[in-house]
């Protein structure tokens, strides 16, 4: 497993808390059958231990689903009412890592998400970025993530019949996820 190591350049393992600012949690939705939506979480906390062995790492994140912002402040209010997240119900969503697979293209994390009081297995594809010092000299590490779930098999089943056949809102959800994260405590120490 050494080898790994070695693919990913400038590889730091440490502690890594996510940095908010230059972090999104991205999806979109298809609407009307045809059309994608787009929206994001604004307030979403994580950490990344990355181990020597990059495959041993583990990542958890938590999200504010209060937070959501399509750009559209009357859906943002329904999506956060108990026609689909219920944020007075289920105040957080989160993820936790269990296995890290290398692929040939990146990445593959498994993990277990919670949303809307259900957990459910995610795969999400992982793309390492790099690893770089800020202005300030802080070591950062920066990832992009890709998956797709599907809203129903988190019990967010609201949907709007269309005449003529179809839905307004589609089941399937595209993740994007871009994340830089500051080290805070290295490996060895």
């Amino acid at each position: 497993m050494a080898d790994t190591a070695l693919q990913i350049a400038g590889y730091i393992p440490g502690v890594y808390k996510l940095d908010p600012g230059h972090s999104d949690i991205a999806f979109t939705v298809r609407h009307m059958m045809v059309s994608k939506i787009r929206g994001h979480f604004t307030k979403v906390d994580g950490e990344l231990v990355l181990a020597p062995n990059p495959l041993d790492s583990q990542a958890t994140a938590t999200i504010d689903p209060n937070s959501i912002d399509t750009n559209n402040p009357q859906r943002d209010d329904d999506l956060r009412s108990s026609n689909f997240f219920e944020v007075d119900k289920f105040p957080t969503m989160t993820y936790r890592s269990t296995a890290i697979r290398h692929t040939e293209d990146g990445f593959d994390v498994d993990g277990e998400l919670t949303v809307h009081g259900v957990t459910r297995l995610v795969t999400l594809a992982v793309d390492v970025n790099g690893f770089t010092k800020d202005p300030y000299g802080n070591t950062r590490a920066v990832f992009s993530a890709t998956g797709e779930i599907d809203r129903k098999d988190f019990d967010i089943t609201t949907n709007i019949p269309m005449d003529g056949g179809g839905v307004v809102i589609g089941d399937r959800i595209q993740l994007f996820i871009e994340v830089e994260a500051v080290l805070q405590q290295p490996a060895d120490a």
